[in-house]
C-alpha cells in the first residue's frame, strides 16, 4: 500500500514527521508501560480504561492511541482505549494488563471472548487494524466517513489521513450476522463518491481464514488470518480521452 496523496497540514511538518518516526513514539511508549507495574487498564463495555503517568499520557498522545477523558482529578489523565487499540498494547505489543470491572487478571482467552461479545465482526476488524499498525500507519475509527478506519501516514496533527479503510470477511460476514459490504455497484459507488467528496482514497482489507470458526480458539487464531489489501479509484472518464496530458487508472 503505497502513499500517493499525502497532504501535510503545514510548512514543515513533513520534516517533524521525518525527525519524530511513530516506530520510536510505539517504543518509547512500550518501554513507559512496562516499567510501571501497577499501570493497567480495565475493561468497560465497549471500550478499555486506562489511568495514564504525565509521560504515558504524552506518549499516548504521540502515537494517537485513545483520547484523553476530562475529569475532575488534576493529578490523573484517563485515556479510552478502543478495544482494537486495548488489544494491540496488550497482545501485540506485550506492555499492557487488562482487568475486568471487578480488577481480577484477565486471560488472553476471556479478554478475546469478552471483545467478541461486543461485536461479532471484532476478530476480522482487530486483524486489520493490527495489520495497518504493523506498517506504522495511525488507525482511527472511520464512522463518520461510513468507513471501518481511517488511516494517516502520521499524527493526525501534522497530516490529513490518506486512507478510508472498509474490512471485509470473504464467506464469512454472514456467519457473523452481518451484510457482506461492497456486495453490489451501488454500494460501491456510494463509498468511492463518500470518499471522493473528503480527499480520501478507498482502501479495501479483504480478511480470510481457512475456517470461519478460527476464531473461537481465541487470539491464537489471529496467525491463521490473510489480510490482502485493495485500492479503488474512480475512473474518471475525462482523464482517458484520446490527447489528455493526464492518464488516470484503477487501482485494484
Amino acid at each position: 500500500m503505497e502513499s500517493t496523496n499525502t497532504r501535510w497540514k503545514g510548512k514543515g511538518f513533513a520534516e517533524i514527521a521525518r525527525s519524530n518516526p511513530m516506530s520510536q513514539t510505539l517504543d518509547q511508549l512500550q518501554q513507559a508501560l512496562t516499567q510501571q507495574p501497577k499501570t493497567r487498564a480495565i475493561l468497560s463495555g465497549q471500550c478499555a480504561l486506562l489511568e495514564a503517568t504525565p509521560a504515558q499520557a504524552d506518549l499516548l498522545n504521540r502515537a494517537c492511541l485513545g483520547r484523553p477523558i476530562v475529569t475532575a482529578e488534576k493529578d490523573k489523565q484517563w485515556f479510552e482505549l478502543g478495544l482494537e487499540e486495548a488489544l494491540y498494547l496488550h497482545h501485540h505489543m506485550k506492555c499492557l494488563p487488562i482487568v475486568c470491572e471487578n480488577e481480577n487478571p484477565m486471560s488472553d482467552d476471556e479478554l478475546w471472548a469478552r471483545m467478541k461479545s461486543v461485536t461479532k465482526r471484532f476478530p476480522v476488524l482487530y486483524k486489520a487494524y493490527s495489520h495497518l499498525r504493523s506498517k506504522r500507519w495511525v488507525v482511527r475509527s472511520g464512522f463518520q466517513y461510513g468507513a471501518d478506519f481511517v488511516v494517516y501516514r502520521h499524527h493526525p496533527a501534522l497530516v490529513h489521513s490518506e486512507y478510508a479503510a472498509i474490512v471485509r470477511s470473504p464467506g464469512c460476514d454472514s456467519t457473523r450476522g452481518g451484510e457482506a459490504q461492497l456486495e453490489s455497484w451501488p454500494d460501491l459507488q456510494c463509498a468511492l463518491r463518500v470518499c471522493g467528496s473528503v480527499a480520501k482514497t478507498l482502501l479495501v482489507l479483504d480478511v480470510d481464514s481457512k475456517s470461519c470458526m478460527a476464531e473461537e480458539r481465541g487470539p491464537a487464531c489471529l496467525e491463521e488470518y490473510t489480510v490482502e489489501e485493495r485500492v479503488i479509484k474512480r475512473w474518471t472518464p475525462e482523464k482517458c480521452r484520446e490527447g489528455s496530458q493526464t492518464v488516470g487508472t484503477i487501482e485494484n
